[in-house]
């Protein structure tokens, strides 16, 4: 214990006289502990809301009968199973929207508490706790959780007005009710939603069956666990979320390994004075081994709590894109469990002994008697350079398999990460092979020393200059995906969104007053009604939209891929166009057919397929007259209306004064647009700040490794003092191997993102959404990039270049003292 406890004391006298090493090792740590917990808290928080709000109505089994090809279904099946003696309890669900400076949608469920099972809970509320006269009774009670009463700018035992002009129930907060959700009593739901004898599902209290065959045929059960999809559909935003939380602590990463390395370099003398003490080989690795824990623990420490910051900053566009994408809702504070903050500590423990582990192996392996000297470290890289370019080779070879036969969101992901790491560890190998080339070119002993220096330095530099070549070729690669989508989003949109103004009525019978009072006015061209109805098709959820035949649809309706004649096989009812998205799930092309559920059954023929970006559900398109005619229950929920623009606000007027519709349901153009710009904005808002981040965490790792190899480099620099090159000059040839270095660094970088791009755009995106994006290349992103990467290396390199320049002639001479 004492030989254990002198050898820990040696080992942590070198932090203390190298502070700056100390601060880049526990910078590391701290910095990719911070990132990957950041990312782990949006994440953990998110799903909580999602169990929060699956968990709103707990029993004893949870599983429940659904209809089959629609959203709902008539209340008398409900009474029929009663009688014949069935336990269930109804449930009817929809959305209620709020007007205001920023409309707000939630989620609308009604109950029946008298028929839940007396072992049930609503939002963590025991049956025995209800107060059934006061939710039941009028007006009734609206449970609402502390972040949608914010949202919503209210207060407790306040009555809200929909944008339908329907009064909610005055509100009671419950505090384990999960943001977006209003729970209110089935009758006042059934009102509010404006849906009467409808329910939306049965909650069963025991698991008996079968169920009659007459219900049989419009219901089907739903097992226990399964939420409707919101977690499968947001897994692949989580998971994209958590390669950008593990690349950037990947990055942070290379910067506690760097300074191991160089901290091991520096101590190779006291660990042969230990050794020569007859202290054992494993006695100092146990005593490595302890000292990385020490730093991982205070690292980790730090790292939470950085973590949890960060998490809470980017927790408003995070919610947002989950709003955005998927009608998700996220609260709008954090609240993490204890076992959060241990994992994180935890991550940092492993994330030190991943980056110290090869040091302290090296250091149980080479020679001790020529470990201190800076070429024979060179010379030793020799064999671990060879090594990297096998493994990358592996590597790549991974990606081509994944590529080629992956057809799956997490094979898209090994095949990104196999490409990341294989370029990274080929990194020192090229530049060792470049440098390498360029020595066969230089003639002056100047310039000779100037390569040779720069091959030197490359064991010291190549982490920082890999995770520089990571984080680059992230941003190349984000960046490139990101402006492609803005660009392509854009140019949908204005297809799309041809017409000039949008009116979304309450009802049917809303719809047909406004359609036959817009028949009237003067200045409309083209009075474009769209039908609707939400149904499943093979377990998926699926948007039905039917419209009617215009020329209009023609131009404005851009279709990816399309049959001879699709539009006039569309108007005849035989025919369907469906989402691209839609059409990777069901695996359906041009000319399949697609079997509807409808009655009489009728397969209809594929002839188009669409770009619908941004919609989670699939979405099909089909002849409004077939579709009210096999399913009167769609709803007229939309008009577009083409009409002279000086005439827009004045007819907007009209219509929200004549039929009481507020600014969420008549939307001109240009508003619909903004709205959807925006909500793109803010999709991509986390992501760019953690790309941002990665960046600056690769800056980091390069100034800190410049910095503490200044230290180490006057043994080299003062030679050539000693020969005549002035110090400033020193300054300009170490600013040149830095940039040098940088340069070759951004050109790999550059090919890499772009490669990544395509990944992410034709692989990534399509398992992950189910639709491709075209790939652009924009030059000037590309040059900015490279200016940008350039700079980080200048920043980086300018602390040390200034110590360099004001070495005083005193500390170079000492560099002689030992020479004889």
């Amino acid at each position: 214990m004492n030989a254990l406890l002198m050898t820990l004391q040696a080992l942590l006298s070198h932090w203390w006289r190298h502070r700056l090493q100390f601060f880049s090792l526990f910078t590391g740590l701290w910095l990719a502990t911070a990132l990957w917990t950041g990312v782990q808290a949006l994440n953990s928080q998110a799903r909580n809301d999602y169990a929060r709000a699956s968990a709103l109505l707990t029993g004893p089994v949870q599983a429940q009968l659904v209809a089959r090809d629609a959203e709902r279904f008539e209340q008398s099946l409900y009474l029929q199973l009663r009688q014949s003696g069935w336990s269930v309890s109804p449930v009817v669900e929809g959305r209620v929207r709020f007007a205001g400076e920023r409309p707000l949608t939630v989620r609308l469920i009604g109950i029946e508490p008298l028929s839940l099972p007396a072992a049930a809970s609503v939002a963590g509320t025991p049956m025995q706790d209800f107060d059934l006269q006061a939710f039941i009774g009028t007006p009734g009670q609206a449970w609402v959780g502390p972040d949608t009463l914010q949202q919503l700018g209210m207060q407790a035992a306040d009555q809200a007005l929909s944008s339908d002009g329907q009064v909610l129930p005055p509100f009671v907060l419950k505090p384990q009710l999960a943001p977006g959700v209003i729970i209110v009593d089935i009758g006042h739901a059934q009102a509010l939603l404006q849906v009467p004898g409808q329910l939306s599902r049965l909650l069963l209290a025991d698991d008996k069956a079968p169920l009659p065959a007459t219900i049989a045929a419009r219901l089907k059960l739903q097992p226990a666990g399964d939420d409707g999809g919101l977690q499968r559909l947001t897994e692949s935003f989580h998971l994209n979320l958590t390669a950008l939380g593990l690349l950037a602590f990947v990055v942070g990463l290379f910067i506690a390994h760097a300074a191991i390395g160089l901290a091991l370099e520096q101590r190779r003398g006291l660990i042969r004075t230990l050794r020569a003490c007859g202290i054992s080989l494993n006695l100092v690795l146990v005593g490595l081994t302890l000292e990385l824990g020490v730093f991982a623990v205070l690292g980790g420490l730090a790292g939470v709590a950085s973590g949890y910051v960060l998490a809470a900053l980017l927790l408003p566009d995070f919610a947002a894109s989950l709003r955005g994408l998927y009608g998700a809702q996220v609260a709008g504070q954090l609240s993490l469990p204890a076992w959060w903050w241990l994992a994180g500590v935890l991550v940092s423990v492993c994330g030190a002994l991943i980056a110290g582990l090869s040091s302290v192996l090296r250091a149980a392996r080479l020679p001790l008697l020529v470990l201190a000297q800076p070429q024979a470290w060179r010379l030793a890289q020799g064999p671990w350079l060879r090594r990297q370019a096998i493994a990358a080779g592996l590597l790549l070879l991974v990606a081509l398999g994944c590529w080629h036969y992956g057809a799956s969101l997490p094979s898209a992901f090994i095949l990104l990460a196999a490409l990341l790491l294989a370029f990274a560890l080929l990194l020192p190998t090229l530049l060792d092979g470049a440098l390498a080339w360029l020595a066969r070119f230089c003639r002056r002993p100047l310039a000779q020393w100037f390569i040779a220096d720069s091959r030197q330095q490359l064991p010291a530099l190549s982490l920082a200059l890999m995770a520089l070549l990571l984080a680059l070729a992230a941003s190349v690669g984000v960046g490139s995906m990101t402006e492609g989508f803005r660009k392509t989003f854009s140019g949908w949109l204005d297809q799309r969104l041809a017409a000039d103004l949008y009116v979304t009525p309450r009802d049917n019978a809303q719809a047909a007053q406004i359609s036959e009072w817009l028949g009237e006015q003067p200045g409309i061209s083209a009075v474009l009604p769209s039908w609707r109805l939400e149904l499943r098709l093979q377990e998926w959820p699926v948007q039905v939209q039917g419209i009617i035949d215009h020329p209009g649809y023609r131009t404005r309706w851009p279709l990816l891929e399309h049959s001879a004649r699709a539009w006039e096989q569309l108007a005849s009812g035989r025919a369907v166009m469906l989402s691209e998205q839609l059409a990777r799930r069901l695996r359906v092309q041009l000319g399949d057919s697609l079997q509807l559920p409808v009655e009489p059954a009728q397969a209809m023929t594929v002839v188009g397929i669409y770009a619908d970006y941004g919609n989670p559900k699939g979405h099909l398109l089909v002849n409004a007259d077939w579709l009210r005619r096999h399913r009167p229950e769609a709803s007229l929920n939309n008009i577009s209306l083409n009409l002279v623009a000086e005439r827009v606000p004045v007819l907007k007027a009209e219509l929200q004064q004549r039929f009481a519709l507020d600014d969420s349901r008549v939307v001109e153009q240009a508003t619909l647009k903004r709205w959807s710009t925006e909500v793109f904005s803010r999709t991509f808002a986390a992501t760019s700040a953690l790309n941002s981040l990665t960046l600056g965490v690769a800056g980091i790792a390069l100034f800190i490794s410049l910095l503490s190899l200044s230290q180490s480099r006057l043994g080299q620099l003062a030679p050539l003092w000693a020969l005549g090159v002035q110090r400033r000059q020193l300054v300009w040839l170490s600013l040149g191997q830095t940039l040098m270095l940088s340069c070759l660094t951004v050109l790999l970088a550059i090919p890499l993102g772009l490669l990544l791009a395509w990944c992410l755009v034709a692989v990534v995106n399509v398992q992950a959404f189910g639709w491709r994006l075209p790939l652009h290349v924009f030059p000037g992103q590309l040059l900015q990039l490279a200016m940008l990467g350039l700079l980080t290396s200048l920043l980086a390199s300018a602390w040390p270049l200034w110590q360099l320049a004001r070495r005083q002639p005193s500390e170079l001479l000492r560099q002689f003292a030992d020479e004889a």
